[in-house]
């Protein structure tokens, strides 16, 4: 893909400070850059009816091209993608389309640096936009939780996930949050490798991309905003419109245990956004919500769900639990909607935090709370319609879930033996069978318990202590299924077969060779 340098107006954040203006009007133009070079010039074709916003308001640009929108001292100024354009691209594939407006910088002596003191608001404020092909079908990746707490595993998401995804036929990925481990020096590093893909990255906020050294939330993404821009945004591809919200309600330290303090929330100005956003936004669309603290968690998710909740369209994706879930919103957490809304927690590029023993080329085998391993999704958007795809990190995509079984069992206590199946994406709505000897297939019941060979990795940490750090916590896992083997085996070997299919559709299957004895 042809990149392009950053807009004018976003090198404008290196402008001389200047005395602090508290409300302006800032206006501009979005345009057509024909001779890419990120300037609107007589040769451009300025761009009717794009959204631009304030974070706040959302605006439409003229028959010229124009918008207007007012500022205040600390704002960012976006516009919105429309579909079948992208924007900058700077070299890292970051998407440049926003200004950052801050006349006295952020913060002095942040440990993290922010925003240079952007100075007087620029005359003009224009946005390129460059036309690129948006089918009705494409896919997207996305990344929960890359999470490096330093260099080395930086170099493990390069070598785990990066790697394969080399040239992967996607028009885009999603960091979703918690890019970093509190050490926000890291963030071009991490960025240098992702933009290896070769495709464009966004970015969402995390609970550990904040500056932890400022007193309140509206402080808290200074470095976030100089390194990616506005906290939370919007854009189009092709047929669905995608909305990055920002969470993460930062309260400042707990002076009691001098632990950090925050909370999932999303605040008056978000929610206003999103509704002016959304007024904008056709009913037959499909709407994805891109965040990183679990919807149920957020402490106003009711106000988004009013305004989300009679689309005939809408879905939610999150991080943050280091473990994959597909919940399904209703009414007992106030949902109005006809019905219930699908709110996926997306696997972990981390896993459990880069823990576990180092495998044969030295990543932590990481695997998750709930016993799936790391890796990402890809989701294929076709249309109103998605599916999902759990991809393992370095793993064959048709591995999609543990067999766990016991080597071999005694013929006269067969019967009773119980087999367990994490189906690493399987929700309430999959089915899971079992069958053995090629005889009938039989449903397994889904359970909602600890993962056995997590458990069991537990155990051998204990008893071993293999290089490492060590795992964290199990939890339940909402994709574990049981059923026991038939009765009345001979001796001899088997294979156990477990087919399951999910709420899209898609069978997978696996095998495990048992031992009757």
């Amino acid at each position: 893909m042809v990149k392009f340098p950053r807009t004018a107006v976003v090198a404008a954040s290196l402008l001389a400070p200047a005395a602090m203006v508290i409300a302006e009007t800032a206006t501009g133009v979005v345009y057509h850059d024909r001779n890419g070079n990120a300037l609107f010039e007589e040769i451009d074709t300025p761009l009717a009816g794009v959204r631009v916003s304030n974070g706040r308001d959302v605006v439409v640009t003229d028959g010229n091209g124009r918008y207007s929108v007012d500022v205040d001292e600390d704002d960012v100024v976006f516009v919105i993608k429309p579909r079948g354009f992208r924007t900058v691209l700077d070299e890292k594939m970051i998407p440049r389309f926003y200004y950052v407006h801050k006349p006295a910088g952020s913060p002095p002596n942040l440990k993290y640096p922010g925003v240079a003191p952007t100075g007087p608001l620029p005359e003009s404020i224009d946005f390129a936009l460059y036309p690129q092909s948006e089918p009705e079908e494409f896919r997207a990746i996305l990344f929960g939780d890359p999470q490096p707490r330093n260099l080395k595993e930086v170099e493990y998401i390069g070598h785990d996930v990066v790697e394969e995804l080399i040239g992967f036929d996607a028009s885009f990925g999603v960091s979703l949050g918690d890019v970093m481990f509190d050490n926000l020096s890291l963030y071009d590093d991490l960025n240098e490798r992702i933009a290896l893909i070769g495709i464009p990255w966004y970015n969402v906020l995390g609970n550990h991309d904040l500056n932890f050294d400022t007193p309140n939330d509206s402080l808290s993404d200074e470095t976030w905003e100089r390194v990616y821009g506005p906290p939370y945004y919007a854009f189009d591809h092709g047929p669905v419109h995608f909305v990055v919200l920002d969470n993460v309600d930062w309260q400042g330290w707990n002076d009691e245990d001098k632990g950090s303090n925050y909370r999932g929330g999303l605040g008056s100005e978000q929610v206003e956004f999103v509704r002016n956003n959304l007024e904008l936004v056709p009913q037959d669309k499909l709407v994805v919500l891109l965040m990183h603290i679990p919807l149920t968690n957020v402490r106003d998710r009711q106000d988004l769900y009013r305004l989300i909740e009679n689309r005939p369209f809408c879905m939610s994706v999150s991080g943050h639990t280091h473990y994959q879930e597909h919940r399904f919103i209703t009414s007992e957490d106030g949902w109005r909607g006809a019905q219930p809304h699908h709110h996926l927690v997306n696997v972990t590029v981390s896993g459990s935090w880069w823990s576990g023993a180092p495998d044969e080329v030295g990543i932590p085998h990481t695997t998750m709370r709930d016993g799936a391993p790391n890796g990402y999704s890809i989701v294929t958007f076709d249309g109103s319609d998605y599916s999902i795809d759990f991809k393992a990190a370095r793993r064959p995509a048709d591995y999609q879930m543990n067999i766990y079984a016991p080597e071999s069992v005694s013929a006269a206590a067969v019967s009773t033996v119980e087999i367990f199946v994490n189906v690493f994406t399987g929700s309430e709505k999959s089915t899971v069978e079992m069958s053995m000897d090629n005889r009938s297939w039989i449903p397994m019941e889904q359970v909602r318990r600890e993962d056995p060979y997590y458990a069991e990795l537990k155990v051998l940490e204990e008893e071993e202590s293999p290089p490492g750090r060590k795992l964290p916590r199990a939890v339940k896992s909402s994709h574990l299924w049981t059923g026991t083997l038939p009765p009345r085996l001979t001796s001899g070997v088997y294979t156990i077969k477990v087919r399951s299919t999910d709420m899209f559709g898609k069978t997978h299957r696996s095998e495990r060779i048992i031992a009757v004895e």
